[in-house]
């Protein structure tokens, strides 16, 4: 499960999840579009199905990675250990693992009921440029990843639209084509 807003999904996060699609023992990664994260703002967010389509538009036939709108269905703010505690019940011949930055690594001691979390999947973790990943890191729920170092953000790709930059290069072609043509983040 790697879990975001994908506000938009780019790039970065689809060479981070084909990285752990292909080089680790997940059979298959799920991405979370997740309508409100707590820690965001939800004004900046485009609408939950714009964003899934989106990213349903970037995986394309990709069998291996999976959109997720299953959060969209639960309590807002969506909290990981609610998501995966329906996960867990619904598809119970599934083990589920989540994915996460290194960064988020470093405040994972903050999320809600996060030793829940860690009692019951593994944590694969990506490098973030400027992180440790923190105390959590020598868990042994935890798995550090040696996947590609991504310095692309969402943040940033909104600002450049804005801004009027071109930032084609930066997301699939078809993701950009749907953002370019709905007239999004300008």
């Amino acid at each position: 499960m790697f879990f975001g807003s994908f506000n938009p999904i780019h790039n970065g996060h689809l060479i981070i999840a084909g990285y752990l699609a292909e080089f680790t023992d997940l059979d298959q990664v799920w991405l979370v579009v997740s309508p409100h994260n707590p820690h965001k703002l939800k004004r900046t967010l485009l609408q939950d199905h714009h964003r899934l389509a989106i990213v349903k538009i970037a995986i394309g036939d990709n069998r291996k990675i999976k959109a997720s709108d299953i959060e969209f269905k639960l309590e807002k703010p969506s909290y990981t250990v609610v998501t995966l505690t329906y996960l867990h019940e619904k598809f119970p011949e599934h083990q589920f693992a989540l994915i996460l930055g290194s960064d988020n690594l470093e405040n994972f001691h903050k999320w809600k009921n996060y030793e829940q979390i860690l009692e019951h999947n593994e944590l694969y973790v990506y490098p973030r440029k400027g992180s440790s990943g923190g105390d959590l890191l020598s868990h042994p729920k935890v798995k550090l990843i040696e996947a590609p170092m991504m310095e692309l953000s969402s943040t940033f790709i909104r600002d450049a639209i804005k801004a009027k930059k071109d930032v084609r290069y930066m997301l699939p072609e078809s993701a950009w084509h749907y953002i370019d043509e709905m007239n999004f983040y300008r």
